[in-house]
């Protein structure tokens, strides 16, 4: 049978043995302790730099309907959504409850649901991602992720009104639900210029009134009159407000 050598440090082959001495063992000692001093993948993956992936398992959480929110994910019958209105109530005669108006994320329908107070909820497995808004393709919008370049695509029936808002290099979450997008959040404040407005008065003051004015997205707001054509303005996209001059 091939005698192998291998160097091991002192402390595996008993006291008296210099550092880094050559020892001979048996096959079937050198194959267990081989095993011994194996790595996993995970730690030979991280080593070699492969960037960290989301676990493909499901996870599943739930919360107290007491906890619902207006923005609170929950799974439903098998699909995801998104909490848009609730009211607790307490009946004179009765259990206590919590209505709500859910969207779904999915096909977009709006449905009212009422839950035990109290009850168990599940609630959906949703992640963000930043992605940023590259061009419009035809009927399609195309993000892109800045470390892979690979291309995420939204049809314009899923992106719906935030198209109003949207500007080529803008940085948004897409939402995945089951590997799939579902849905995507533009930034809170946007900053985009007035490409049509009335012209401004000498004088004119935040407090002096308001005018519409069009946006370089077609999107149109009520600013002051002092704001003028070519000037750029940031807009609160949850609400379409102007909230200042840049």
């Amino acid at each position: 049978m091939a005698q192998t050598f291998v160097s091991c440090p002192s402390y595996l082959v008993g006291s008296g043995t210099r550092m880094s001495s050559v020892v001979k063992l048996r096959p079937c000692v050198c194959t267990t302790l081989h095993s011994s001093l194996s790595f996993s993948p995970l730690s030979i993956s991280r080593y070699r730099g492969a960037a960290p992936r989301r676990a493909t398992f499901p996870k599943i959480y739930a919360f107290s309907s007491n906890d619902i929110k207006v923005g609170s994910n929950v799974e439903v019958d098998g699909a995801p959504w998104r909490v848009i209105e609730f009211l607790h109530v307490k009946p004179g005669k009765g259990a206590a409850y919590v209505r709500t108006t859910m969207r779904n994320y999915v096909t977009g329908n709006t449905v009212e649901k009422t839950f035990r107070a109290g009850s168990k909820i599940e609630e959906a497995d949703i992640f963000k991602e930043t992605k940023q808004f590259t061009y419009k393709d035809g009927p399609q919008f195309v993000f892109m992720d800045l470390s892979t370049y690979e291309e995420y695509r939204l049809n314009a029936s899923d992106v719906g009104d935030k198209e109003k808002w949207l500007k080529e290099g803008m940085d948004c979450n897409l939402l995945f639900w089951k590997d799939k997008i579902i849905d995507f959040d533009l930034p809170i404040n946007v900053k985009l210029k007035v490409v049509e407005a009335d012209p401004g008065l000498k004088g004119d003051t935040a407090q002096g009134g308001s005018k519409p004015a069009t946006l370089e997205t077609g999107a149109i707001v009520n600013v002051p009159l002092f704001v003028e054509k070519g000037q750029e303005i940031v807009v609160d996209t949850r609400t379409g407000q102007y909230m200042s001059r840049v």
